[in-house]
């Protein structure tokens, strides 16, 4: 397949998916949005690719149209198949797996890329993607760590991830509502959400030359249509209403988290949050 008709693919993709029974709009948004991503990628036919954080397999699929029937993809993810709703990791990945794209695809969920167990050897990948995933790390350590692990493995990274930096005013609920949560992890109170460590693209840059990459390219992400942005007020709001969590927080910090809140019911859209900026970064 030439990379450039991926996204008229994305279609036929997104009906595959689990998801799709439950919201086939939402579904199909994300993967025309994966699909546009991996079309500028140019990852060829055949290839041999690592997916980190997985999850319920959206840029899976799409790296797996790319890669053809001669391509494989392996698909790592360290939460357990019962995880996600309404939809689990493990629903949604046996869905594709049973489908026509299954034979390219190599699913390992509840598997930790640091555990000494895993290992592949030296070149076995030729690209190494990790999409939307960094900010459910636990820690900016571990993130470093994970890319150094991965090194040796793959050619070439691809890696995408939410701007923390709006290029709009409606822009800024989507922001305050990942700060915040940012800062429950921060200050101690745990949870498994979508964001535990959010960080700059600055910040990667850094992380990247300390784990041995060489960044050659990247740039902006159109992320216009996504739905992220509501999907992250209303993630932060329910934390914010949660006892047990509010309680683990330093009374400061918990405090500054409640008139964050307040803030952001005030600035934050029924519905419609326009979702962040995300950026892209290529190394070798």
């Amino acid at each position: 397949m030439n990379p450039s008709d991926l996204p008229a693919r994305a279609a036929a993709l997104a009906a595959g998916m689990a998801a799709a029974e439950h919201s086939p709009g939402v579904q199909l948004t994300q993967t025309r949005h994966r699909a546009a991503l991996v079309a500028g990628w140019g990852i060829a036919p055949g290839s041999t690719v690592l997916e980190l954080g997985c999850g319920q397999g959206d840029m899976t699929a799409v790296l797996a149209e790319a890669v053809g029937p001669r391509g494989r993809v392996t698909a790592v993810d360290v939460a357990d198949p019962s995880y996600g709703a309404p939809v689990t990791l493990g629903e949604s990945t046996a869905r594709l797996t049973a489908g026509p794209l299954g034979p390219r695809i190599d699913f390992r969920l509840g598997t930790d890329v640091l555990d000494p167990s895993l290992d592949f050897p030296e070149g076995a990948f030729d690209h190494v993607v990790l999409a939307y995933c960094s900010w459910y790390f636990a820690s900016l350590g571990q993130v470093r760590d994970t890319l150094a692990r991965v090194r040796p493995w793959a050619r070439r990274l691809w890696f995408t991830e939410w701007d923390l930096t709006p290029a709009s005013g409606d822009q800024l609920a989507h922001l305050l509502a990942v700060l915040v949560q940012g800062q429950f992890e921060a200050a101690g109170s745990r949870g498994d959400g979508n964001v535990r460590t959010p960080f700059s693209r600055a910040r990667l840059l850094r992380l990247l030359a300390e784990a041995g990459w060489a960044v050659d390219g990247g740039g902006p992400v159109d992320t216009e249509g996504l739905q992220d942005g509501d999907w992250e007020v209303a993630a932060c709001l329910r934390l914010a209403a949660t006892p047990d969590r509010l309680a683990a927080l330093p009374d400061p910090v918990r405090q500054l988290v409640l008139s964050q809140t307040d803030t952001l019911r005030s600035i934050a859209a029924p519905r419609g949050n326009r979702a962040l900026p995300a950026y892209s970064v290529t190394a070798h």
